[in-house]
């Protein structure tokens, strides 16, 4: 078949910027509307053969004949979500290499048949609390405050180091095998030693993740040292300054803003998640310590006033919806209509243990159903695309990661997912895009790519003994109760 065009990759932008785009008319001249062929020059160029020497996880991978490629980049396909039929992805080096039809396997790549699947973005996860699989399903007739004295606040201090490692890892993989490809995981405060196995236990699994780390303000100084020691040496590992904000914890907050800006580091905090945090005038708080601005991810943010909206807008203050924990604990709706037509920046996460479940395709379900349940409008955002894109592309913008990932931009790095629609839940087709959001579950997620390596395969993990993963949660937990 003919190689398809050749075109550069994209420049990197900022971190607050969107991606810059290429030119939509260089892209589709002379290709049918059914089909699109987008490569770089390291797909169309001879490639370097794949030896032994390297990792068998970082062969180049050629998935061949989707069906349907969602690239999340409206200039490499047709309409918002950059839709491809009939397509072939490559992934080289850890990267996206190409779009296209017809595409060559470079010597010694493995080739996937795809032939009727979905290929799209891996989910990024804007907030969840690994630890929390140890309390899951519990104080479940609590609202947030019920919830934090019955559940979490007295269960994290019993929590050993060693018990950690097995509580944080099962909840990683069942994010895995479920799609979610990049996580911020929110850690409340723990010891140097606790934090050293939850950072092994991410690491681990294989996914990518954003360590937002929790201290108390006498403790600020592991922060640094966790970044510097943990994470650093840790390809997939970043970091962020977690916090809880409100007047009665201004200095604290002040102190980690303080570590936050030294570090080069998002600071994230929960936000107006409970009516009665008004109280506490978070907004203000957040204003006073001079957090407002593009490095500030807030969660939940669901009880802003009208000011507020406007003013956290005005400065490209990030959000993380998570309307599975805020349906679970009575918290109430997120004003994300309004968030969208000021301009806010918002994605989609899924809060640990009060969200029990890893479940993107219900997260999206419920953050469509909840707006349109509230404004009795079916019209309402988000929508189906919006939603889609709110759960890939829109988290990486959040987190100033859409320069690496997000959509399949060749030169992003290659965090792919492969949906199986041939399924008693979702077949038989009608429209793939809707059936993605409303029909989609985890059990649909085929393959998973990190970095262009391999972490899920035919629906089954890959070098993860499930049952020993139980097994030894399952010991956590009994110690845990006894203690």
């Amino acid at each position: 078949m003919t190689q398809p065009k050749a075109h550069s990759k994209p420049p990197s932008p900022s971190p607050s910027k969107s991606l810059p785009k290429p030119n939509r008319r260089s892209v589709l001249a002379g290709l049918g509307a059914a089909s699109l062929g987008v490569a770089t020059p390291a797909a169309a160029r001879p490639a370097t053969p794949s030896g032994p020497s390297r990792p068998d996880g970082a062969r180049d991978t050629l998935l061949r004949g989707a069906d349907l490629v969602l690239t999340m980049d409206p200039a490499l396909g047709e309409g918002p979500l950059g839709s491809v039929r009939e397509a072939d992805v490559l992934l080289r080096d850890g990267e996206i290499s190409a779009v296209g039809t017809g595409l060559t396997a470079p010597r010694g790549a493995r080739v996937v048949d795809v032939t009727g699947q979905l290929v799209l973005p891996g989910f990024v996860d804007l907030h969840n609390h690994f630890w929390q699989s140890s309390i899951r399903g519990g104080c479940a007739d609590e609202d947030v405050v019920g919830w934090l004295a019955g559940c979490n606040r007295p269960t994290l201090p019993k929590i050993t180091a060693e018990d950690m490692y097995h509580f944080v890892r099962i909840s990683a993989l069942d994010a895995l095998q479920a799609g979610v490809t990049t996580v911020v995981d929110w850690v409340h405060a723990i010891p140097f030693d606790t934090s050293e196995r939850y950072v092994r236990a991410l690491d681990d699994s294989g996914l990518r993740f954003v360590y937002a780390m929790k201290q108390e303000e006498k403790d600020a100084d592991l922060i640094p040292r966790v970044r510097k020691e943990l994470l650093d040496p840790l390809p997939l590992a970043s970091a962020q300054v977690a916090a809880h904000a409100g007047t009665d914890l201004a200095g604290e907050l002040r102190t980690l803003q303080g570590v936050a800006d030294d570090l080069g580091l998002m600071l994230n905090p929960h936000v107006l998640e409970h009516r009665t945090d008004r109280g506490s005038e978070p907004i203000r708080a957040l204003r006073e310590a001079g957090s407002l601005g593009p490095r500030l991810l807030m969660n939940h943010a669901i009880h802003l006033n009208d000011r507020e909206l406007a003013e956290i807008a005005e400065h490209d203050v990030r959000v993380a919806h998570c309307p599975l924990s805020n349906m679970r604990l009575a918290s109430g709706v997120m004003r994300l209509p309004e968030m969208r037509r000021l301009g806010v920046k918002a994605g989609l996460g899924h809060d640990g243990g009060t969200n029990d479940t890893s479940d993107m395709f219900a997260v999206m379900k419920a953050a469509v159903g909840l707006q349109r349940a509230v404004h009795q409008d079916a019209k309402i955002y988000p929508g189906i695309e919006q939603v889609l894109r709110m759960a890939t592309l829109g988290g990486a913008e959040c987190i100033g990661m859409a320069d690496r990932v997000g959509s399949l931009t060749p030169g992003k790095r290659a965090d792919v997912l492969v949906i199986d629609p041939a399924t008693l839940n979702f077949a038989p087709r009608n429209d793939w895009t809707g059936q993605l959001v409303l029909n989609g579950q985890p059990g649909n997620v085929r393959h998973v790519f990190v970095d262009g390596r391999p972490r899920k395969a035919g629906g089954e993990l890959l070098d993860v003994d499930t049952e020993e993963v139980v097994r030894r949660a399952e010991a956590a937990a009994r110690r845990l109760h006894a203690a």
